[in-house]
This record gives structure tokens, C-alpha cells and sequence, in this order.
């Protein structure tokens, strides 16, 4: 059973984050240039919220207002969900699964270390699987004989 610890020690540690006075373009800047689809938002080193593309697209961009001029504070989802490094990813993907969200902050010693994702997940099983199959393989096979 894979851990959150296990998962962030293989990513980037990098967290994009903004702070709630902050404007959705700056948000969508952040998306943009780094290929996320959600961003963190970080009021003196407290985890407010989290801002998703979802969001910005629903809360401000279909109703044409103008993302210079709206603050991330009025479309974050407040005190989002968070999960600890201890956690297994199973349990993650059944919190994302259940309460239909894709991204959980990872929160230690009330600080953010990082941010997991479905397709994190999602890629996490995969390899796993991958794992399982040439193991099987290499059974059947008389373990390589």
C-alpha cells in the first residue's frame, strides 16, 4: 500500500499557490505557464484554499466577468479537504472519489508539503499494476529460467 509520503517524495516539490487578495488571473496566469489545474491559496503560510480551472471557468469567466478584477477569495473553495503524508493513497482516492473533487492539499505540523492529484493516483495504480504483471510473468516463466 503506496503512501502520500511515498508519492510526494517522487514528485516535484513545488506548490503553486496564491494568496486569497490575490486575483484570478494571477490564477489562471499560474495554470497556464505551469500545467496545473488547481491552485493552492496560502494566507501567511495557512492553507485558506484551493482554486480550481473548474472555478475560475464557472465563477468568472461564463458569467463574463473580468478575471483582473475578481479576487481568488470570492470563488476558493474554503478549508478544503487535506490529507496527511501518513495517509495511504487508496484512502485519498476514496476521499476524491466520494466528495468529487481532484486535488487534496497534504498538510503536516499545520503546513502544506505538497498537493495530490486523481491522476496522480490514477498513475500511481497503474505502475503498480505494471509491477504486478511482470512479476506474474516472470513467474509463469519458471522466474526467468
Amino acid at each position: 500500500m503506496t503512501t502520500v509520503k511515498q508519492l510526494i517524495e517522487k514528485k516535484s516539490n513545488t506548490i503553486f499557490s496564491v494568496r486569497s487578495s490575490d486575483t484570478v488571473d494571477r490564477v489562471l496566469m499560474l495554470m497556464r505557464d505551469h500545467r496545473v489545474r488547481a491552485v493552492l491559496v496560502i494566507d501567511d503560510g495557512v492553507l485558506a484554499g484551493i482554486v480550481s480551472q473548474g472555478d475560475c471557468a464557472i465563477k468568472v469567466l461564463l458569467p463574463h466577468s473580468d478575471p483582473k478584477h475578481v479576487a481568488v477569495s470570492k470563488i476558493m473553495t474554503m478549508n478544503p479537504l487535506t490529507v496527511m503524508l501518513t495517509n495511504s493513497l487508496e484512502e485519498c482516492m476514496a476521499i476524491m472519489v466520494h466528495k468529487h473533487i481532484r486535488h487534496l492539499p497534504v498538510v503536516e505540523a499545520k503546513k502544506v508539503v505538497g498537493v495530490i492529484s486523481v491522476g496522480d493516483t490514477v498513475k500511481n495504480i497503474i505502475e503498480h499494476q505494471g509491477n504486478q504483471i511482470k512479476f506474474l510473468e516472470t513467474y509463469i516463466k519458471g522466474h526467468g529460467v
